[in-house]
């Protein structure tokens, strides 16, 4: 009798390892396998600084900019054609000051179009919206922005000129690189600026389209003849294949 519990003892241990054994293998309660989670890609790091000093923003009188010779010396409808700004078109002017650039885009888009006074200063921004009020352009509207950010997000900027006022972008890596949220997708933007070292009012082409590229900006034109002396150039670019 005894033999037969015993054997009975051993047959109930042998069929409760099998069921333990069997629900380890389906994954069951405390014998569940750890699934690993899965591995987030890292983002990857932008260095978006520079190593190069930048001009003090321009604080003198806002009319100087608005001399009679200076479209022509500019060759600005030249510029505003090489940028495809044609009537209905919506245009940014970065570091508009007097507003001297956006009332002859104003002129170029029409009603139909839109011009983004964009600058830094309050006084110019206030400047501006007197002379549109002044000159009933409504198709003008100023933006207060930041060193690092045009604040032009979701306005699908179709153009944009940033005439002399590269070399006193603080941060430009970064502000171009907020700038392309607000670019439709064939978008050109213009850089009329001079040679220099960041600091004297001029920055070399070279570090201009170092720091563009950075940003995810392609050149995709050169001009020169923006000065009649070749020391302003005149970069077209475009955003990058892939950004």
């Amino acid at each position: 009798m005894l033999k037969k519990i015993i054997v009975g003892w051993i047959a109930f241990k042998i069929l409760l390892l099998a069921g333990f054994w069997t629900l380890a293998f389906n994954g069951w309660g405390p014998f569940a396998a750890s699934s690993a989670a899965p591995t987030a890609t890292p983002t990857p790091v932008v260095d978006e600084s520079i190593d190069r000093e930048t001009s003090d923003p321009y604080t003198g009188n806002l009319e100087r900019f608005d001399r009679d010779d200076r479209a022509e010396k500019l060759q600005i409808g030249k510029v505003m054609d090489l940028l495809k700004i044609a009537e209905g078109s919506r245009v940014a002017d970065i570091g508009a000051g007097s507003g001297w650039f956006s009332v002859i885009a104003s002129d170029r888009v029409g009603s139909g179009g839109k011009v983004f006074a964009v600058d830094i200063s309050e006084e110019s921004v206030k400047f501006i919206n007197e002379r549109a009020a002044r000159e009933k352009r409504t198709n003008i509207e100023t933006v207060l922005s930041k060193p690092q950010d045009p604040l032009l997000e979701g306005k699908d900027i179709e153009a944009v000129l940033i005439l002399n006022t590269y070399h006193e972008i603080a941060q430009p890596v970064t502000f171009l690189r907020n700038l392309r949220k607000s670019l439709k997708k064939e978008a050109l933007v213009g850089i009329i600026d001079r040679d220099g070292t960041g600091g004297n009012h001029g920055v070399a082409k070279e570090t201009v389209v170092s720091e563009a590229s950075r940003a995810g900006f392609a050149l995709k034109e050169e001009h020169d003849f923006v000065k009649a002396d070749r020391m302003d150039y005149f970069l077209i670019f475009a955003v990058a294949d892939g950004k």
